[in-house]
């Protein structure tokens, strides 16, 4: 159960969908004066060292962000992606690339002070380093960090007193009932807090639970008359590979994608031009590819 640590994933092109999306939505609901929280079910650590063991063991910010720097010369970025690559770099140095922020950071560094970030992480270690880069903020009760199932202790807390809102849900899937656990919290959520925005992370693999998951939740969004999107960013083929010894070869996550309910309105556009040089950037074979698609 607690085998998954995302420090060997930081960075990676997940993570530039993941953030690049996030960011987008949190710009657009700052724009209002009223307060909002944004609740993020599955937190993690929070800070990552791309030069340390976990993310060096496996390479994927290589894939993700390290190479979106590396190509910076040759590209104009987009708004939304130039954004995204500013944020990461001012927890860094000049020059230095080596902290990745989480969703925690990146939220955080978006929050008003009349905002709050509620952040779920039931994993022991992580919980515990979640905590102190927290600490270190100095942000008093703005930022609660709870060890808890997220899937299940988001409930109590919504509707929010402000009613705005905005639910982040990225679990490791690691389990297969995780695909079952995000569709039945969404649409108890929809029940409870129905203007609220769900942007839900899922990894694009040979896997059934994985296909049915954006077809559930489109359904579900269908059902309670919401406005959806649906982005996706693939970057190589999801076929297995053999080596010379006939040994099978796992190509890693090959896609991955974002389903946001409520999305904000001008989220559409700004992932098509973006996720469209990402695409390009990223692409390790040609099978790379992206797609934004929506309904109401």
């Amino acid at each position: 159960m607690f085998s998954y640590r995302h420090a060997f994933h930081a960075g990676n092109h997940a993570d530039v969908l993941k953030h690049t999306t996030l960011l987008a939505m949190l710009r657009h609901m700052a724009l209002k004066d009223t307060a909002f929280t944004v609740f993020d079910t599955h937190a993690g650590a929070g800070l990552y060292r791309l030069d340390g063991d976990y993310a060096s063991t496996s390479g994927e910010a290589g894939e993700g962000y390290l190479r979106l720097i590396e190509k910076l010369a040759s590209i104009t970025p987009t708004p939304a992606l130039q954004d995204y690559l500013d944020l990461v770099a001012s927890f860094n140095t000049p020059g230095s690339h080596k902290v990745y922020p989480g969703s925690p950071f990146i939220i955080q560094r978006l929050l008003r002070e009349r905002d709050k970030l509620k952040l779920f992480e039931i994993h022991p270690t992580d919980t515990k380093t979640l905590s102190s880069n927290i600490a270190q903020l100095d942000v008093g009760r703005q930022v609660a960090v709870l060890r808890e199932d997220g899937f299940e202790g988001i409930k109590k807390f919504l509707p929010p007193p402000s009613r705005r809102a905005l639910v982040l849900c990225d679990p490791s899937y690691e389990i297969k009932n995780d695909y079952n656990r995000v569709v039945d919290m969404v649409a108890d959520a929809l029940v409870r807090f129905p203007t609220g925005t769900y942007a839900i992370w899922y990894p694009i693999i040979p896997r059934p639970e994985a296909h049915q998951l954006p077809r559930k939740l489109r359904t579900l969004a269908n059902k309670a008359g919401k406005p959806w999107l649906n982005a996706t960013l693939t970057v190589k083929s999801s076929k297995l590979l053999t080596n010379d010894a006939g040994d099978v070869i796992r190509p890693g996550l090959p896609a991955s994608g974002m389903f946001v309910i409520n999305p904000p309105h001008t989220l559409k556009s700004a992932l098509k031009d973006t996720l469209k040089q990402v695409a390009q950037v990223l692409a390790q074979d040609q099978n790379n590819a992206f797609e934004v698609e929506s309904g109401s």
